[in-house]
């Protein structure tokens, strides 16, 4: 099959046939067609998820440097079970959303997603008791327990209807929920039940209180407890074999369901698959027969218990109830990459250091990140999750930055950030150049200006500089007076761009009064040559209100660089071309121009002179 997942969760399929019928809101490339695209995983709630699970993973990475031996492995632990609170959190939302929506199709999609979240967070809970919390033989038992319990909650609803009745012994879900009580291990709250059933039968309060003492005796290694499970193991064989010697003096025949519960506890199989429908799936069944035969079972050996409680399921189940549907509902691939991620993050760090680990690790750190990229909003998220990726994370990151749309100024500022505070250099000047080049076809010279003085490009800010200076042949003022005020060493940047910034101090030494500095930095501007030619003419009419003042401003030598510059470019005008009447127009203007400079300039001339002789006399 030609089939793929790419980028952004959608299903590629390479083709060379062209698409018949073409939608307006298809996209326009003939040969890529996006088949499905799975929205729900960033819905508001699940959005929510990847937040907060993005808070716990920076946590962990800033602690875990810090983190050896026992208070590692709590640390692990802790932080696990918040991921898990998390999901669990977002379960109970969605299932109050489920429960309030008005149609049925999205009160369908809502429960669907409730049974993902449960089954990745059923998934995550067995992972972080064999891998993370590595539970030994012993107190492995009591963790699956607890798991079971946590993930087969239909008993309390069970226990909620039948205590809730006149005479509980008498409902008809009685016998099943002390069943379910006893498949769960919960032996105290199933000797509650049988004291009610012989306070309601006496002839049957006897065989009640002998299998309620079974109950109570079943040895069980408890959190507190020091016993070895040597010892554990001891008793268990002299508990089992009372139980054993009960059936045998057929203590419970004349009540089958009190036998049956025994045989439970005896842990025999032929009974437990029995009462395979109060089983709700497989990994129920399986902790319910570790109880009653093998309560050390080791971490090792329990994919041979479960492959064999899988099997023995399979064979038992009926046509009308297969077996399909005692397993966890399908997750659909979408969001199976988040779970996948976080998890295996822990599981790796449990697991310490290999190269092997190190590199998986890694794999998921990108491969996440890179669905995050992959949306609009959580983008940001996958930012960090590069950053501790110390092998390809870095180049990961620059390539995804390239490809994140600057739709607005807002989010162009946010990637600028994160690229500056990662020294991102070629990524800064692109962006900048790219938002200097946005700036420029909106006429906001201003921000153009500071786009490219921020990306330190030379020839772009000598770009925008000629744009400032065309548009102030035209309008006779600058615009964005207090970014070319303010330049300072930016101004350096290009020729074009200091003369930019020395031209408006010209101006603000004239509007000062400051004739004799203004005076100095306009022929400084024309000598230096870092004036564009075609601006030279400006230039000799600016210093025309300086030449006419009363006093001389302008000495014999300035004002004979000043006529030299007007001839250079008096006899450097071109003069080619068929002349029309707009050219004949502007020909005369600057004729004018010319004579009036060379009026002005040959009467400072002379009172300079006569100044410069007058001084020299006395």
């Amino acid at each position: 099959m030609c089939f793929d997942w790419g980028p952004g969760e959608m299903l590629l399929c390479e083709t060379s046939f062209n698409k018949k019928d073409k939608s307006e809101m298809a996209p326009s490339c003939p040969f890529i067609y996006i088949v499905r695209k799975d929205a729900d995983v960033y819905s508001q709630i699940l959005r929510k998820l990847f937040n907060e699970s993005h808070g716990i993973f920076v946590g962990l990475q800033r602690i875990e440097e810090e983190l050896t031996g026992k208070s590692r492995k709590a640390q692990l632990v802790r932080v696990s079970k918040n991921y898990r609170s998390v999901i669990r959190a977002c379960m109970e939302e969605m299932h109050q959303v489920a429960v309030a929506a008005k149609d049925t199709a999205s009160g369908r999609q809502f429960s669907s997603q409730v049974s993902i979240l449960s089954a990745m967070e059923l998934i995550w809970n067995l992972c972080e008791i064999l891998f993370i919390e590595v539970a030994p033989a012993g107190p492995l038992l009591l963790h699956l327990l607890d798991w079971v319990r946590l993930h087969v909650c239909e008993v309390d609803s069970l226990s909620a209807d039948v205590l809730g009745s006149e005479n509980p012994s008498k409902h008809d879900g009685f016998w099943n929920l002390v069943t379910v009580l006893v498949l769960q291990g919960r032996l105290d709250e199933a000797r509650q039940m049988l004291s009610k059933e012989a306070d309601a039968n006496p002839p049957s309060a006897g065989m009640c209180r002998i299998l309620g003492d079974l109950m109570r005796t079943m040895p069980i290694l408890s959190p507190g407890n020091t016993q070895t499970l040597t010892e554990l193991e001891l008793k268990w064989q002299h508990w089992r074999e009372e139980c054993e010697r009960h059936l045998q003096d057929s203590t419970f025949a004349a009540s089958p369901r009190l036998e049956s519960l025994c045989k439970i506890m005896m842990g025999d199989e032929a009974t437990l698959l029995e009462h395979k429908e109060l089983l709700s799936n497989w990994y129920h069944f399986l902790v319910t027969r570790l109880l009653y035969s093998n309560p050390t079972v080791k971490p090792i050996d329990l994919h041979f218990y479960a492959q064999h409680c899988l099997e023995q399921l399979v064979v038992c189940s009926s046509p009308h109830r297969p077996f399909g549907s005692l397993q966890t509902p399908p997750v659909t691939q979408p969001l199976v990459s988040w779970p996948n991620a976080p998890i295996l993050f822990l599981v790796i760090r449990a697991l310490r250091e290999s190269h092997f680990g190190s590199n998986m690790r890694e794999f998921l750190l990108l491969e996440y990140a890179s669905g995050l990229f992959a949306h609009h909003s959580l983008w940001q998220l996958g930012v960090d999750y590069f950053d501790y990726c110390p092998e390809l994370g870095r180049v990961s990151l620059e390539l995804h930055i390239e490809r994140i749309p600057l739709n607005t100024e807002q989010k162009a500022l946010k990637v600028l950030r994160i690229c500056e505070q990662r020294q991102m250099t070629e990524q800064v000047r692109s962006i900048c150049k790219i938002l200097a080049m946005k700036a420029v076809r909106n006429n906001r010279l201003g921000s153009a200006l500071s786009w490219s003085i921020r990306a330190k490009d030379a020839a772009f800010a000598t770009l925008v500089s000629d744009r400032f200076l065309r548009d102030y042949c035209e309008r006779g003022c600058f615009s964005d007076l207090d970014l070319i005020d303010n330049l300072g060493p930016a101004m350096m940047l290009s020729d074009r761009l200091t003369f930019l910034g020395k031209y408006r101090e010209f101006h603000r030494l004239y509007g000062e009064k400051r004739f004799g500095d203004a005076a100095s930095l306009l022929l400084s501007l024309m000598t230096s040559q870092i004036a564009p030619r075609s601006f030279w003419m400006t230039l000799l009419t600016d210093a025309l209100p300086l030449l006419e003042q009363k006093q001389v401003i302008f000495s014999a030598e300035q004002t004979y660089e000043l006529m030299r510059c007007l001839e250079d470019l008096a006899s450097g005008r071109p003069g080619c071309g068929e002349p029309d009447a707009q050219r004949l127009q502007d020909d005369d203007i600057e004729t004018t121009k010319v004579e009036m400079l060379r009026l002005a300039l040959a009467r400072n001339l002379a009172q300079a002179i006569i100044r410069e002789g007058s001084l020299e006399g006395s």
